[in-house]
């Protein structure tokens, strides 16, 4: 007889912007380490940056609209022993400056921290020319570079205080909107290591950043419908936990992806390596599939490009199907 597997519940009593949670992290970094400096392009109260820069104003370098010279000086700050965190949004820490991150950061392996805020369609009515898709999949192909993207407040802070300890370059993605708060304030943050967010026996679904909760929901409304989905918080993109994914879907048997960036390129792409090496097994993405945002509101936008539970739990459905 099959045991049934208890689900967890997660709820929420608070929203907050996951970029409030670095701007947090950033702040305890600077009482605590005083080798953290601070870098922005003109968005210091966009970034959240301002208690930082209240704090340790010897600390702070108000780059101006330069964001290519933002990153070779945070290049530069490191051969003295620095520990610079760059702040600006993800298309202008990315696309923008992808050359001065290539040459002067990853190549040498400079320990810079590339922060980054409104990533994806969740920015909202700054429209396509600011909602980056394309991040993690351009970031993840750099040789040295680590690739973080958390799910809320708790979990942003977290990640934001243990990149300071890793030695070497890291882009942290994080958002605008306002996003439930669902893990714990005391949570260690481990670089590499998927977090189990519930267990389940007939789909696994990989989720990152806001996809993350509306994981959640999906499992709930799977549940409902007699199917057990094992979700899983891939928070690290670089790298990757390939023992979680291939555990999970040694399983279920199939899987999900689904995360807030392209189809090409992102999350989906390396768990489909991963499974095309190890595992081979049906693989349902959500994403952006191969287009540009557009104005408009962070739900409606969502629900436009497929990004939440009711799009999670298709696939998931199709995942299984083709088992």
């Amino acid at each position: 007889m099959e045991t049934k597997i208890e689900r967890k519940h997660y709820s929420y009593t608070e929203k907050q912007d996951t970029r409030s949670g670095f701007g947090a992290g950033l702040l305890e970094l600077g009482k605590s380490n005083p080798n953290v400096v601070a870098l922005t392009a003109d968005l210091m109260g966009s970034m959240k940056m301002t208690a930082f820069h209240k704090a340790f104003p010897d600390r702070f370098f108000q780059c101006g609209i330069a964001e290519a010279n933002m990153m070779g000086i945070a290049a530069g700050l490191t051969i003295g022993g620095k520990i610079p965190f760059t702040g600006t949004f993800a298309n202008f820490s990315t696309g923008r400056v992808y050359d001065q991150i290539r040459q002067s950061i990853a190549y040498s392996n400079k320990n810079v921290k590339i922060c980054a805020s409104h990533a994806g369609v969740t920015l909202g009515e700054d429209g396509a020319t600011h909602q980056i898709l394309e991040d993690l999949g351009m970031m993840k192909m750099l040789p040295n570079m680590t690739v973080i993207n958390p799910c809320d407040f708790n979990q942003t802070k977290a990640a934001t205080l243990a990149i300071a300890e890793h030695v070497g370059p890291v882009y942290l993605r994080f958002g605008r909107p306002k996003v439930p708060i669902f893990t714990a304030p005391d949570q260690k943050f481990e670089i590499g290591k998927a977090w189990l967010v519930d267990q389940g026996t007939d789909v696994s679904i990989f989720a990152t950043g806001h996809l993350v909760w509306e994981a959640i929901q999906a499992g709930e409304q799977l549940a409902e419908q007699g199917i057990s989905a094992e979700i899983i918080n891939i928070h690290t993109i670089k790298p990757l936990d390939v023992e979680a994914i291939i555990a999970s879907v040694g399983k279920t048997g199939c899987a999900v992806s689904a995360e807030e960036h392209q189809l090409n390129g992102g999350l989906g792409d390396s768990i489909a390596q991963t499974l095309g090496r190890h595992l081979p097994a049906p693989l349902e993405m959500v994403g952006v599939n191969d287009t540009f945002g557009e104005s408009g509101t962070p739900e409606a936008l969502m629900q436009k490009y497929g990004l939440n539970a009711a799009h999670i739990v298709e696939a998931a459905k199709k995942a299984i199907e083709r088992k």
